[in-house]
């Protein structure tokens, strides 16, 4: 997601008590900018969520080395058909969600109505992002989805054939495939003067670093708006084996991906997020209220480490399976407001509860922060192309 302050999204303000609102854009949230929707928060006012991760579906044709769905199945939720993923996404537009970004648990595009979706969405007013392995993600898609699409994330987590097939799960046809997709996205995009950025992904796992100098020379030539390289999320039990500190080792090949960057292609690496190992500063978890989570077999849960069957104490409600209601139906209800007022409260404390680098990490640690008088809300109007969270 781009800004039109590059040069200070990753400026870190010193000297001062109250650190910018710019520090928290790309490698941070954007949650400053709803000033509006804050306030009615901090009032006790029942607000709408600004952004959903959602999926369509739990299947997926990749098999990604670093993935985090393997740890979040459960038992309970449906299938969600065409007529319940409308039906949602007219409550989500009816009671203010400004953006939908189809992630979550499951690879969306393989569902026949992915791109009926997209467009629905855009009639509704919807902001839509998107993140996808972007096999399925053909011209002939592309061109439908691509005027109603806010972002277009390619999750392409390494740079050499081989390793691609090892770390992505995919086979060598889709390699290039999805190369050509990125391509084809971008041409579409400046050919119609669209507002989309299109950027590919590494979700980065310390034990694939040999691939970060690779994935990056790979992007500069493919040439997207930017690459960004991201941490990788684990359990609390660390069931990836995932070494926080490792990242710590890798400053020096950073700064080697971050020059090939240019004045048209940006390169973009989470380090605030790596650097946190992790660990949690805030007490408390603010953030669901603001940017929830949703499975792809329907369960509306705080956030999706919690997807699980062993985590139902914060599971909400599903708009699929034999418990299914409409989504505005669940946000009404007291269990919705119950579950989040739980999750903030001095009751829970997720620097003992959570798995790590979850979806709302920094924005937590912004409304936490604001909270106690260490941040401040901007005062300037949100910029143009502000992309939800």
């Amino acid at each position: 997601m781009t800004s039109p302050l590059p040069e200070l999204i990753n400026h870190v303000v010193t000297g001062s008590p109250v650190e910018s609102i710019y520090d928290y854009v790309l490698d941070g949230t954007k949650i400053g900018w709803y000033p509006e929707r804050i306030k009615a928060w901090q009032r006790g006012e029942k607000i709408a969520p600004i952004t959903m991760d959602v999926a369509w579906t739990r299947r997926c044709n990749a098999a990604c080395s670093f993935c985090y769905a393997q740890l979040q199945a459960s038992d309970e939720g449906g299938e969600i058909t065409k007529d319940i993923a409308f039906g949602f996404l007219e409550d989500a537009a009816e009671i203010g969600v400004k953006g939908i970004s189809l992630i979550s648990d499951g690879e969306s595009t393989v569902v026949p109505w992915y791109e009926d979706s997209i467009v629905h969405a855009g009639k509704l007013g919807i902001k839509i992002g998107i993140s996808t392995n972007g096999v399925r993600l053909k011209r002939r898609v592309l061109e439908k989805i691509l005027p109603h699409t806010s972002y277009l994330r390619f999750n392409f987590s390494a740079g050499e054939l081989q390793r691609y097939k090892e770390i992505m799960g995919l086979k060598e046809r889709d390699y290039w495939q999805v190369i050509q997709n990125v391509k084809d996205a971008m041409d579409i995009v400046r050919r119609d003067k669209l507002s989309c950025n299109v950027n590919m992904q590494m979700v980065l796992d310390p034990r694939d670093a040999d691939q970060i100098l690779p994935f990056v020379k790979l992007s500069a030539e493919v040439r997207p708006t930017y690459c960004i390289i991201k941490h990788c999320s684990d359990s609390d039990e660390q069931a990836l084996g995932v070494d926080y500190k490792k990242y710590q080792d890798l400053g020096a090949v950073f700064d080697e991906a971050e020059s090939y960057g240019d004045a048209e292609f940006r390169v973009v690496i989470k380090r605030d997020r790596m650097k946190d190992e992790g660990k949690r500063k805030y007490s408390r978890c603010l953030g669901p209220a603001f940017q929830l989570q949703m499975s792809g077999n329907g369960l509306v849960s705080s956030c999706g480490f919690n997807f699980n069957s062993r985590f139902r104490k914060f599971h909400i409600g599903w708009i699929a399976g034999p418990h299914a209601q409409r989504f505005k139906t669940i946000w009404e209800s007291d269990r919705y407001w119950e579950v989040l007022g739980y999750l903030g409260s001095d009751a829970f404390d997720p620097r003992r509860s959570c798995g790590t680098m979850c979806l709302q990490h920094h924005t937590n640690d912004f409304l936490f922060r604001l909270q106690n008088g260490q941040v401040e809300l901007p005062t300037t109007p949100a910029p143009p192309q502000l992309e939800f969270l």
